[in-house]
C-alpha cells in the first residue's frame, strides 16, 4: 500500500508496560478509505496482527495496530511500516531504564489571525524537536547548526543510531475545535443570539449530525502530514503528524480539544442543550483519535447527582473501565471507577499521571470525588513490597499550571465585566486556573495529596503543564519543613506552546508585564504551603514569552538516586535558546 492512501497517521500511542514488565506496549492509529484493502503493518521484521477497527465513518475506516515490543537489557531503535511501503521507527528504552520524555502543548491556533504573530514558520518548533530527536530527519545543510545542548546528546544517543525520546507527552489542545463556531452556519448564528435564546436553543437532528461529523473529520484534516495532504507543500517541513508517527504519545485533553473555555462557563450555559451535545461529540472523537479506543466501547456519561443536590458541579456515575475494557490487552491504564479519563503509568524509576481536568470541570470543580479517590489510591500503591526498582520521580501532568502568577485584579474585573459567551473567553481562561479563588481549595488538596506521597515514598514530584502560552518554572513548598528535605518541594514546569503564538501583541505585552510583576511575589495559600514563581533559568524574567518544547530526562543514577533534568527549548528570531533546571533526588 502506498503511503499516499493513508487518510491519517500513523499516530503512535503508548499503552504502558505489561504486568510482568516484559513488554513495551505501543499502538499505531491509521485511517484508510473504506474500499481499500487493509494495510499490513510490520514491526521488527514481523507482520502485525490484524488491526482493531475503532471507527467507520463516512467512507473512512480508522484502525489500531499493535506495535508492542519486548523490553531488552539495552534500548534499541524499532523499525515499523507498511508492508511494501513507507517505514518509520521509534526507540524502546532498556528494561530497567526510565524513558526520556518530550512534552508539548497547544498544537494549533485559537484564531487563524494568530499566525500573523509568528516570528518563524508555523512548524518551526516541531522541526526543532524532531531534529533533536532523530539524526536521520535532519537537513544535511542544517547539521552544522546544532548548538551545544543538542551536541551533548550526539555521542550518547545519536552516534548509537538511537532516538532521543522514548515518549512524548501531549498535555492538552492537541487540536483546536474553536473553528466550529465559524464553520457550521447554525452555530455561527447561535453566537449572535441573546443569551436567553442561547440557553434554550434546540439542536435539530441534522445539526447534531453536522456537529458529530465536524469533530470526527477535523482530526484527519489537522493531523495529516503536510507532504501527504491535498495541499502538498512544495518544500514540506516536519510537523506534529511527523512527530506523532515517530514518538509514542501520552495525550490528555484540555479545553480546545472540546472548544475554548469548556468547563468554565456558567452552570446554566454548561447545562444548555447545545453545550451538552458539543461535549458529547468532542468526547467521542477524543476517545477514538487521542485515546485510540473503539467508539463502541465508550459509554455515555450518566448524571449521578443525588436528589436535592445542586447541579452546579457535575457528578457523574463511575465507569468501571477495567470491566468494560477487560478484553483489550492494549487498553490504556485508566484509573478504574472514575467517570473521566485519568491514566497512570509505572515506568521503572519514573511514574506518570495524566490527569483528566475537563470531564468533571465546572467553575468551582476540577476533579470529582471518585477521581480524587482513585488517584489517591493509585499513588498509595506505588512501590509495593515486590517492587524491584523504586520510583524516584513522579511526573503529574496537569493541563493547566498549578503554580502560576495569580492575577487577582484581573480576575475581579473579568468576573464583573466578562461575558458568558464563546467569543469572549478571557474570563473563562482565568477561571480555568488552579489559582483562581473558586479553585484555590482544590489546589490545596492537590498539593496535600502530592506532598503526602513525596513524604511517605521519599520521592520527588514535578508538575508538568501547558495552556498559558509561555515557558515558566515555579515551586510549591511546605514552610514547616526544612529546605534540605527536598521531597517537600514540588517543581512546576510549564511549557507552552508548540504552535500557538506566545504573548506578542501590544495588549498581550501589557498582560506579560502584569504576569512578571505578580510573579515576583510568593503566594501563601495556607498556613503550610507557599507557591512561588522562580526566575526562568537563563532569563531575567519569571515567564518566557516564546514558543517552546520541554525535555524531561533522568541522568544515570548513583546509589543516591538520579537527577531529573528539565530542558526548555525556546524559539528566538534566529534559532532556539536552551534553559536547564535539575531536580535532585529526594533527600532528608
Amino acid at each position: 500500500m502506498a503511503v499516499k492512501t493513508l487518510l491519517i497517521g500513523p499516530v503512535l500511542s503508548f499503552r504502558g508496560v505489561s504486568g510482568d514488565g516484559g513488554t513495551w506496549k505501543v499502538t499505531a492509529l491509521i485511517g484508510v478509505d473504506e474500499t481499500a484493502a487493509l494495510p499490513v503493518l510490520r514491526v521488527e521484521g514481523r507482520d502485525c496482527q490484524p488491526p482493531l477497527e475503532l471507527l467507520l465513518h463516512k467512507g473512512q475506516r480508522t484502525l489500531r495496530y499493535d506495535l508492542s515490543c519486548p523490553l531488552q537489557e539495552d534500548e534499541r531503535r524499532v523499525e515499523f511500516g507498511i508492508k511494501g511501503g513507507m517505514k518509520w521507527s521509534f526507540t524502546v528504552p532498556g528494561k530497567a531504564d526510565a524513558p526520556r520524555v518530550a512534552y508539548v502543548s497547544c498544537n494549533g491556533f485559537s484564531d487563524p489571525a494568530g499566525m500573523r504573530k509568528l516570528v518563524r514558520p508555523e512548524n518551526a518548533v516541531w522541526e526543532d524537536l524532531l531534529y533533536s530527536h532523530d539524526r536521520r530527519l535532519r537537513d544535511p545543510q542544517r547539521e552544522k547548526l546544532l548548538d551545544k545542548e543538542q551536541l551533548w546528546h550526539e555521542e550518547r544517543i545519536h552516534d548509537l543510531d538511537l532516538q532521543r525520546f522514548h515518549l512524548m507527552l501531549m498535555g492538552g489542545d492537541q487540536i483546536y475545535f474553536d473553528s466550529i463556531w465559524e464553520k457550521i452556519d447554525a452555530l455561527k448564528q447561535w453566537v449572535r443570539l441573546p443569551r436567553e435564546k442561547q440557553l434554550h436553543f434546540e439542536v435539530s437532528e441534522a445539526l447534531e449530525r453536522e456537529i458529530g461529523n465536524y469533530y470526527l473529520e477535523l482530526y484527519a484534516e489537522r493531523w495529516l502530514p503536510r507532504d501527504r495532504g491535498p495541499w502538498h507543500a512544495k518544500q514540506p517541513s516536519w510537523d506534529a503528524a511527523d512527530a506523532m508517527a515517530r514518538i509514542p504519545t501520552v495525550m490528555m485533553w484540555d479545553d480546545h480539544d472540546i472548544f475554548d473555555g469548556w468547563g468554565s462557563y456558567s452552570c446554566e450555559m454548561q447545562h444548555s442543550p447545545l453545550f451538552r451535545i458539543l461535549f458529547r461529540h468532542a468526547r467521542r472523537a477524543f476517545w477514538v483519535f487521542q485515546m485510540q479506543h473503539a467508539l463502541k466501547d465508550l459509554p455515555e456519561l450518566q448524571d449521578a447527582t443525588p436528589g436535592g443536590f445542586s447541579v452546579k458541579d457535575p457528578i457523574y456515575k463511575e465507569i468501571d473501565w477495567s470491566e468494560l475494557l477487560h478484553g483489550d490487552a492494549l487498553a490504556l491504564p485508566l484509573l478504574d471507577r472514575q467517570p473521566g479519563f485519568s491514566c497512570a503509568y509505572r515506568l521503572g524509576p519514573l511514574a506518570l499521571v495524566a490527569a483528566d481536568l475537563r470531564t468533571e470541570r465546572s467553575r468551582t470543580q476540577v476533579l470529582g470525588e471518585s477521581a480524587w479517590s482513585r488517584l489517591k489510591g493509585w499513588l498509595a500503591s506505588l512501590d509495593g513490597p515486590d517492587t524491584q526498582v523504586p520510583v524516584q520521580h513522579l511526573l503529574f501532568m496537569s493541563s493547566v499550571p498549578v503554580v502560576h502568577p495569580k492575577l487577582s485584579l484581573a480576575e475581579g474585573l473579568l468576573d464583573t465585566f466578562g461575558q458568558d459567551h464563546v467569543i469572549d473567553s478571557n474570563a473563562d481562561d482565568l477561571k480555568d486556573h488552579w489559582s483562581h479563588d473558586d479553585h484555590e481549595g482544590e489546589r490545596k488538596r492537590l498539593l496535600e495529596v502530592l506532598s503526602g506521597l513525596a513524604r511517605d515514598k521519599r520521592l520527588r514530584v514535578s508538575l508538568v503543564s501547558g495552556d498559558v502560552h509561555v515557558a515558566a518554572w515555579g515551586i510549591a513548598y511546605r514552610r514547616d519543613i526544612q529546605s534540605t528535605q527536598t521531597w517537600a518541594q514540588i517543581q512546576q514546569f510549564t511549557s507552552s506552546a508548540v504552535v500557538h503564538p506566545s504573548l506578542m501583541g501590544v495588549a498581550e505585552r501589557l498582560f506579560l508585564f502584569m504576569l512578571n510583576s505578580t510573579a515576583s511575589k510568593p503566594q501563601d495559600i495556607d498556613v503550610q504551603y507557599t507557591v512561588k514563581m522562580m526566575l526562568f533559568p537563563g532569563h531575567n524574567k519569571y515567564v518566557m514569552p516564546a514558543r517552546n518544547w520541554l525535555a524531561l530526562e533522568l541522568d544515570a543514577g548513583s546509589s543516591g538516586g538520579s537527577k531529573l533534568w528539565a530542558t526548555w527549548r525556546c524559539e528566538t528570531e534566529t534559532g532556539f535558546s536552551n534553559h536547564l533546571q535539575a531536580v535532585q533526588p529526594a533527600a532528608d
